[in-house]
């Protein structure tokens, strides 16, 4: 196998949302109502809708910087590389990775409509819904819909309200939609676990869909209790584990063996923890029998690869344990245009991992795109054709992108000097 040859669509990337998402998507009697990109008297950029405010922090896009210059600090548009924010441009980047396709979770709204939540228990809660759905409708018909066939479009949940969830699922599969990101802990929300029989509506939606759950990373953080001086690479560090505590939900609820057709794909969580945990679970399962629980003739092992899709970035060490982890649940992810992310040279990394785990050609195709495909039904080749849906193929389009590094005020010079988009500045 060489780099140009593979083939690869990434279950988890990121977008920055532009100020004029919601111009075409909310009905004209509430445009006024709608989230709004602003800029402070400092200059710094939030989105503000109902009171709720989310910033864009530094870490979200740091795509092309020199590494000195990332962090948690506040970021703005004109200082991000345009592909982050800019579909246009996001295509031209995918294609110097060398990435055929692509699922991008957001950032202002976080992972699971946490800003659309918070918005409805403090303001109004039709009015949220009518923003989460444009949210969703933005996604799918402007995001995605721009460049048929290289997204896979995913929807947020108004998981504050199981009914308006359940009929969104309906709602956004109707319109292709095959995936939803959910919380990892809702309970940390303030809502039931996924323990709860509250969420048995929703699981029966997406299994009558086929519309996947997905779990990213994030959500979850405030599950981590450590001490009050922790860094920020506790959290950073420590925050795939919180995967491990979403599957004991679903596991023991027992969601997993009560809805056969239930799929979940804990995204950028990574795959290091797995071996362990489900060791863990059988031990426990067969041992422990005092507690109740019954998996019928399967192991716990056996229920979560009936129903689990596992997204890495890099995972060197746990990529040799591949097949005992289960070839056919394991995904690759390029993460753009995140600090963790790789690019330009996503195919180069992935390959290395995979070839110093002595992993076949036919194990790195089902990594690379084959799982994803089959477990978001998804067809890579309607648009594209297989011929010309390689690295080596969608990297002779994007000759001329930049790869250099730049810093956040050449991208702010340029951006300044030809802005992408008028953003109300407060006054003082």
């Amino acid at each position: 196998m060489r780099a140009e040859d593979l083939i690869i669509v990434s279950i988890d990337d990121h977008l920055i949302e532009p100020p004029d998402m919601f111009d075409n998507h909310v009905p004209a009697k509430y445009a006024d109502q709608a989230p709004k990109l602003i800029r402070d008297v400092d200059g710094l950029e939030k989105w503000v809708f109902q009171g709720t405010t989310m910033g864009i922090m530094g870490l979200n896009s740091v795509v092309s910087w020199p590494k000195e210059q990332w962090g948690m600090d506040p970021s703005t548009l004109s200082e991000m590389r345009p592909g982050s924010y800019d579909i246009h441009e996001r295509i031209r980047d995918m294609n110097r990775n060398g990435v055929l396709a692509s699922m991008c979770f957001p950032t202002f709204p976080g992972f699971s409509g946490r800003t659309f939540q918070e918005a409805a228990e403090v303001g109004d809660p039709a009015l949220a819904l009518i923003m989460l759905q444009a949210y969703n409708d933005w996604h799918i018909d402007e995001w995605c819909g721009a460049y048929p066939g290289r997204f896979m479009p995913l929807a947020l949940p108004p998981a504050w309200d199981i009914e308006a969830l359940t009929a969104e699922v309906h709602r956004v599969a109707a319109k292709g939609c095959r995936a939803i990101s959910m919380p990892e802990l809702p309970h940390l929300l303030g809502l039931p676990s996924y323990q709860s029989d509250y969420w048995d509506p929703f699981f029966t939606a997406v299994c009558d869909e086929g519309v996947v759950m997905c779990l990213h990373i994030g959500q979850g953080f405030s599950a981590i209790s450590m001490a009050d001086d922790m860094s920020n690479d506790h959290f950073m560090v420590l925050a795939t584990q919180v995967s491990v505590l979403s599957v004991q939900d679903l596991m023991w609820g027992p969601a997993l063996r009560k809805y056969p057709e239930l799929k979940v794909a804990w995204s950028e969580g990574g795959i290091g923890w797995i071996p362990f945990l489900l060791d863990r679970c059988d031990r426990h399962y067969t041992n422990q029998k005092w507690t109740g629980q019954d998996f019928g003739d399967k192991l716990p092992s056996d229920v979560f690869r009936e129903h689990a899709l596992a997204c890495f970035i890099s995972d060197p060490m746990s990529l040799k344990l591949a097949h005992e982890i289960g070839i056919d649940i394991i995904a690759f992810e390029s993460d753009y245009p995140h600090s963790d992310g790789l690019w330009p040279d996503a195919p180069e990394h992935f390959l290395g991992e995979c070839q110093q785990a002595n992993l076949s050609d036919e194990d790195i195709n089902k990594i690379s795109w084959q799982n994803v495909s089959r477990f978001c039904d998804y067809d890579p080749f309607t648009v594209i054709p297989k011929e010309r849906a390689s690295v080596g193929a969608l990297r002779s389009l994007a000759k001329d992108v930049e790869t250099s590094e730049v810093p956040r005020e050449i991208f702010r010079a340029r951006y300044e000097a030809k802005p992408h988009y008028d953003i109300q500045t407060l006054s003082a």
